[in-house]
Order: structure tokens, then C-alpha cells, then sequence
């Protein structure tokens, strides 16, 4: 209860005052108790949790209650005067208890392992709330593994975004296009991009026309494994240092860290450790919206099921709009700004029909930073 008090003082004052205390009671319910074991049923899923609560449904139908709350711990003095209470299995924590206070993982024991209602109604909105960005009046924004994935869903507003590493020659049709149309979009670009003579004159451009531009990497490191998410394939020191050559190249066009707040990681795969180091670093980090696949703009025949032709990728944009509840409403819409000779038809070449086709059903385009300032 107090814990789901502090969370919602946080939230309503922006005070963080008690964010040492919320951390503890936290970390208590987690395991970090004279017990070593989490008070929560199934979580987390790797950890050292209750298996054998007061439940009937457990008992009886080895039915599992995953997310309760257990009571917890009892004063010894109240625990030894208690009737009908008989533990059925070895206590597994008896070296554990004292004289002050038990806790058993065990059916039998009604007083610490009995999932509690009111317990678990208090933990449910301060898990739930984790997951919602904490950023007032933003709760319509998508966020995944701490990173930005969809503005505000209220809005008809589209973020348009280009990346780039090794290709850059749909530059001049994409800038011509935007000038055409009137928008501004981002570009985030790798330090290999931002040093590469061919793009001297692009770039420059681009500030020109009032663009975002911001940090891609500096050599496009792959941050996380494919397979297993949350396995790092790079070091904080190896991740700060090249964010931080990244940004050096871009001082030499004038643009600095103050300037591009806004990080958007290689691959477009991160995990939430990443997005950790990114927000001590003052940044935030943001990614695509996933659905679309307009980011498989890249995409060659040779690669046969996995190639996305141009049509393909436009059709698909139109149907996620026409089908999905909210639309477009948000999103942010990657593409690339250069890609592979090997591809033989060039997505940017749709860009302005897309545009066009989007604006006539109602779609803004805006720069994230105009519509959320507090980003």
C-alpha cells in the first residue's frame, strides 16, 4: 500500500523525495527480505518465488495464481498462537527464521502464504504503471523496452523518419519531396555517415531545410542478440564511447548533443538496459512503429519471402491505416534514405504519392520535439 501511495505522490507531484523508500519496499517484495524470496506468485519468472500458497486452486486443481500477493511475514509471537495451522511440508526457510518474525511457503501455513485481495489489488496499478511513460498528460504514447515507439494515438499525426549508414543517394529526391510537401522529418545517421564526403553537401542541406537530424551510432553497432533480447553484445563503456563519436561527427556540422536529444539506436533493436544507459546520457531513445514495414525499403529479390517491393510496402502502409483502430495516429514511419543497388525499385520514389494519399485522409506531418516538447 505504501508503495503504490509513493508511486502515485510521483506521479501527481513529480517529487522524488521517496524514490529511495519506493525502491526499498520494492525490492523487499522482490526478494530482498530476510527469506530471499519473492512474496509474489510466478514473478519474477526466474526467481525464487512462492510455490505452495493457501489456495485451494494450487491445493486441489494445481491451478496457478501467478501475480498474487502473498500476506508475508508474521510476528513469531502472533505466528505460535495461531489455531488450525499445520505445516505440511519441511520448512525450506527455517534457518531463515527468528524470534521477531516467520514466513513459510507452505498450504498449510494461512497466515504468510495466503494470497491477499487487497494486497494484490494495491500491486496491480503500480506494475501497470511502470509500463506508462511518465511524462503528464502522455499516456496515449507507446513505449517499449523503455523506448518510444508511437506518439500520441489521439492525433492524425505522422512522424516521418529516415536513417542512415552506407546509402545515401535517394538524398536529393527525399529532400525535394519534403520541400514539395512542406514537412519536416528526422534523420538519424551514423558518425560514418556524417564523415563520408559524399554527404557534405547533403547534410548541410538538411540543417537548411529545418530537419531533425540526430545519432544513429557512430559504426552501427548491434547493441542486443537477435535471438535473446536481453543479452548485451556490447559494454556501457563501448556503448557511451561510440554514442559519443557519433555526436562528434556530428559537431563538425554545427549539431550538438543539446541539439539532438533524440536517439534512435542501430538496427533498430535495443533492449531495456540500453534504454537505461541512454536516459543517464540525457537522451531519449525512440524507434519505429512497428506494423507497417515500411522499413523493409531495404529489402532485395535475392532475398526471396523476406523482399518487400515498393507496392508492397505502400499497399501495406494503407492497410494498417484503413484497419488498425487508431490508424496511423503517431506513428513513427521509418525509411531509408539510401539502400543497395540491388534493389530495384527505391521506396523514396513513393514518397511523395504516399504523402499526398496520406494528407488527403487527414495526416499532419510533425517533428517529435513540436508535439511533445517535454521529450
Amino acid at each position: 500500500a505504501m508503495l503504490s501511495q509513493i508511486r502515485l505522490y510521483e506521479l501527481v507531484s513529480r517529487d522524488r523525495h521517496f524514490s529511495e523508500m519506493k525502491a526499498a519496499l520494492l525490492d523487499w517484495l522482490l526478494g530482498c527480505n530476510p527469506w530471499g524470496t519473492s512474496m509474489i506468485l510466478g514473478y519474477p519468472g526466474h526467481g525464487d518465488t512462492p510455490v505452495d500458497p493457501h489456495s485451494a486452486f494450487t491445493a486441489v486443481f494445481d491451478y496457478p495464481i501467478d501475480g498474487g500477493l502473498v500476506d508475508g511475514p508474521v510476528y513469531t509471537s502472533i505466528f505460535n498462537r495461531l489455531i488450525g495451522l499445520t505445516l505440511h511440508e519441511q520448512d525450506e526457510y527455517a534457518e531463515f527464521q527468528s524470534g521477531l518474525c516467520v514466513y513459510h511457503d507452505d498450504y498449510g501455513d494461512y497466515s504468510t502464504n495466503e494470497p491477499t485481495m487487497d494486497g494484490t489489488a494495491c500491486l496491480i496499478p503500480f506494475f501497470a504503471s511502470l509500463a506508462v511513460a511518465e511524462r503528464p498528460g502522455k499516456e496515449s504514447m507507446q513505449w517499449r523496452y523503455g523506448g518510444l515507439e508511437r506518439g500520441d494515438t489521439d492525433q492524425k499525426i505522422i512522424h516521418l523518419i529516415f536513417t542512415g549508414g552506407d546509402h545515401s543517394e535517394g538524398g536529393e529526391t527525399i529532400v525535394q519531396t519534403l520541400r514539395k510537401q512542406g514537412i519536416k522529418a528526422h534523420f538519424f545517421f551514423t558518425g560514418d555517415f556524417y564523415r563520408h564526403a559524399q554527404n557534405r553537401q547533403l547534410i548541410p542541406t538538411l540543417i537548411h531545410d529545418g530537419h531533425y537530424l540526430g545519432a544513429h551510432s557512430d559504426k552501427h553497432l548491434l547493441y542486443a542478440d537477435w535471438e535473446h533480447r536481453d543479452s548485451l553484445l556490447v559494454s556501457k563503456e563501448e556503448f557511451i564511447r561510440d554514442l559519443a563519436n557519433n555526436y562528434k561527427a556530428m559537431q563538425a556540422f554545427g549539431i550538438e548533443k543539446e541539439d539532438a536529444p533524440l536517439f534512435l539506436p542501430p538496427f533498430e533493436w535495443y533492449n531495456q538496459t540500453i534504454s537505461k544507459w541512454t536516459k543517464e546520457l540525457g537522451l531519449t531513445l525512440i524507434n519505429f512503429t512497428p506494423g507497417t514495414y515500411s522499413n523493409a525499403d531495404y529489402t532485395t529479390p535475392e532475398m526471396g519471402e523476406r523482399y518487400w517491393s515498393s507496392d508492397r510496402i505502400y499497399q501495406k502502409i494503407l492497410q494498417v491505416e484503413s484497419e488498425s483502430a487508431h490508424g496511423l495516429n503517431g506513428f513513427l514511419l521509418l525509411m531509408h534514405i539510401g539502400t543497395v543497388d540491388e534493389r530495384p525499385d527505391k521506396f523514396y520514389h513513393r514518397l511523395d504519392d504516399l504523402i499526398t494519399e496520406l494528407k488527403s485522409r487527414g495526416y499532419r506531418f510533425e517533428l517529435l520535439p513540436d508535439v511533445y516538447p517535454d521529450l
